[in-house]
């Protein structure tokens, strides 16, 4: 199994020299066969480990994420010849930042991803029921979501205005919204 391993991460370095920022592979398109586990895991805090060691190098977890991709059973690091299962927390990406750029919300998210918030990439408001904590998220590509920290959910709730009973942030003509008025969002 360690061959397996060194195999892919020597792989998927590969496809980074390949790449050389030319945006983001064609995952969608790839379609080897499950190679097995690696022990790479998304912590919740957004810190991604291997082998319960940090990868300390940006680079590095950049380019895991841009072959990242979620099937329906988790998320695998994909090449065009190899498939690996990883371990994701919660969601695979923080977004960090938050900027109006001509009245759209844009964000960017630990891994180097810039975000519009619009109609392709919705904010989504859960609430832990038991708690009643509200979890955002914001869509960043295919089926890959990012966590909205919970400073940049305030920014969304100063920028929120009351839309049919529920305070709700717009991105250009896009309208989120982020909780019922009065409900603790505020």
């Amino acid at each position: 199994m360690t061959d397996k391993k060194t195999k892919g991460l020597d792989a998927l370095a590969q496809l980074a020299k390949e790449q050389g920022g030319r945006g983001l592979p064609p995952v969608h398109l790839w379609h080897p066969e499950h190679c097995g586990d690696i022990d790479i895991v998304i912590q919740a805090d957004g810190i991604w480990m291997h082998e319960g060691t940090p990868i300390g190098r940006p680079e590095l977890t950049r380019l895991f994420s841009t072959v990242l991709r979620k099937d329906p059973d988790g998320y695998h690091l994909v090449t065009p010849v190899e498939k690996l299962k990883i371990t994701v927390e919660d969601l695979p990406f923080r977004a960090i930042t938050l900027k109006d750029v001509e009245g759209h919300l844009v964000f960017d998210t630990d891994q180097g991803d810039t975000v519009i918030a619009g109609a392709e990439h919705p904010i989504v408001v859960e609430t832990d029921p038991a708690t009643e904590e509200p979890a955002p998220r914001l869509h960043v590509r295919a089926d890959l979501w990012a966590r909205i920290s919970r400073s940049l959910f305030y920014e969304l709730v100063e920028r929120a205005r009351p839309v049919e009973g529920r305070l709700s942030v717009r991105s250009g003509e896009a309208v989120f919204a982020l909780g019922p008025v009065g409900a603790g969002v505020e």
